[in-house]
This record gives C-alpha cells, sequence and structure tokens, in this order.
C-alpha cells in the first residue's frame, strides 16, 4: 500500500466540471483525507465537497486483493450511490481507476509537490475519451 504515498494527507479540492451528458458545467470546492489503516492494509479516502450548490460526502477504501493481483477501490457517497473500481498505478505518480459500474475512467496523477490532478472521463463516438470532471487537490 506504500504506492499510495502520494495521495496521503490532507487537501483542499477544487472540482471543475465542463457540460456533458452527464451535467451542466459547474464548479465546486471540498475537502478531502487520505490516510492508511488497519495495520497499513488498506488506504481510506474521505471527503466533503459543493458542486453546483449541492453538498456531498463520500467515503473510499482502496485495497490489494491477494488473490488477484490487483488494488481495488469500493465508493460509497452520502446520496446513498455506491461502486467499485479496478485499480493500476501506471508509475509512481499515476493511478489509474476503471469503474466496474460504468465505462468511466479515472486518474489521480500527481502534478507538483503538494498537488494531484483527477480526472474522469467518459468514451466518446470517435474512440476517444472527454472530460468530465476534474478537480485539483492541493495538500493542506
Amino acid at each position: 500500500m506504500k504506492k499510495f504515498d502520494f495521495l496521503l494527507g490532507s487537501w483542499i479540492l477544487e472540482y471543475r466540471v465542463p457540460e456533458s451528458s452527464y451535467s451542466e458545467a459547474m464548479t465546486g470546492t471540498g475537502r478531502g483525507v487520505f490516510k492508511h489503516t488497519l495495520e497499513n492494509q488498506y488506504v481510506m479516502f474521505d471527503y466533503e465537497c459543493e458542486v453546483g450548490g449541492q453538498k456531498g460526502q463520500a467515503h473510499g477504501i482502496f485495497g490489494w486483493d491477494q488473490k488477484r493481483q490487483i488494488y481495488r477501490y469500493w465508493w460509497f457517497e452520502s446520496s446513498g450511490a455506491f461502486d467499485t473500481a479496478s485499480c493500476q498505478f501506471l508509475n509512481n505518480d499515476t493511478l489509474y481507476m476503471n469503474w466496474h459500474g460504468s465505462v468511466l475512467r479515472q486518474t489521480f496523477r500527481k502534478t507538483g509537490d503538494d498537488e494531484v490532478m483527477l480526472h474522469m472521463e467518459q468514451p466518446n463516438a470517435d474512440g476517444c475519451y472527454d472530460l468530465i470532471l476534474e478537480v485539483l487537490f492541493r495538500r493542506e
């Protein structure tokens, strides 16, 4: 679980949601914390935000699936929504996530000593991907 170290800590979040088939364009802010738990066997991600005038909270858990030799993610939102993802580190500074309940993909990429950028994308008719969510993480 040491691969997650670039994400550990407390963060200020800046949301940018471009207009897409999922939503209208909007912005927002939030706070989040990544931390090891249960004798460093898991990484928890808790955050709260306000985007487009709507408040929300979520709890995520990253863990190593020994049987399948892959990182997994479980995500639970205050709205009652939940989903799972499979995760892969593309390098020491980039975590790629494939969401199981949709065609969305997400990446966390370290962009500076105290910055991480999250991108969520959906496939388009041209076989490329369109950005549907961008969150800048700045370390507190």
